[in-house]
């Protein structure tokens, strides 16, 4: 089974803003940017299953990708709680300290910690594996794919933030 992460493109929100599960909108980039995805992700046979997260940003890719989606929460971004649209800057120090010192297992404030994003995405993956498809292809954000990237090469979860990932980016396994 082949598995193709895609993070969505980029987002129109201004530098230095905490987001995750906000719901914002994409660039009047997008229609350039999805291009080369489409062009790699030309997949229009029945054995392949498309997911998304249900939010805007990758919902508009996924519908571009495919007209048979599958909508997800699990494969929605960290939720940031509190911090959901506030500037990094703005976040109350000694919180935000805390919080860098072990983002691991503590949650943003009246958000989650990255051990729930990934408690629950690899929940998500382990369901999807049943469903013995020849091709997945998986519209998420780059939380969802460091956590699916960490499970399914086995490194630790505070080493995976040091996969880089563009906005576009696409990642293939196969299991």
């Amino acid at each position: 089974m082949e598995i193709i992460l895609v993070r969505h493109t980029t987002p129109d929100i201004e530098k230095g803003v905490c987001y995750g599960q906000a719901d914002i909108p994409l660039t009047n980039t997008f229609r350039e940017e999805i291009q080369p995805i489409i062009k790699e992700i030309n997949f229009n046979n029945s054995d392949t299953l498309y997911f998304s997260s249900p939010l805007k940003r990758c919902k508009l890719l996924a519908k571009e990708l495919s007209n048979t989606i599958n909508f997800d929460d699990r494969l929605k971004e960290l939720d940031f709680g509190d911090w959901e649209l506030k500037k990094w800057n703005d976040i109350d120090k000694e919180e935000l300290n805390i919080w860098m010192n072990d983002f691991v297992n503590i949650p943003a404030t009246n958000g989650e910690s990255y051990v729930d994003l990934h408690t629950r995405t690899v929940n998500f993956l382990n369901e999807i594996l049943l469903l013995n498809k020849e091709r997945i292809v998986i519209v998420t954000h780059a939380g969802v794919i460091r956590s699916l990237s960490a499970y399914i090469n086995k490194t630790p979860l505070d080493k995976s933030f040091n996969l880089k990932l563009n906005y576009g980016h696409i990642i293939k396994f196969t299991l």
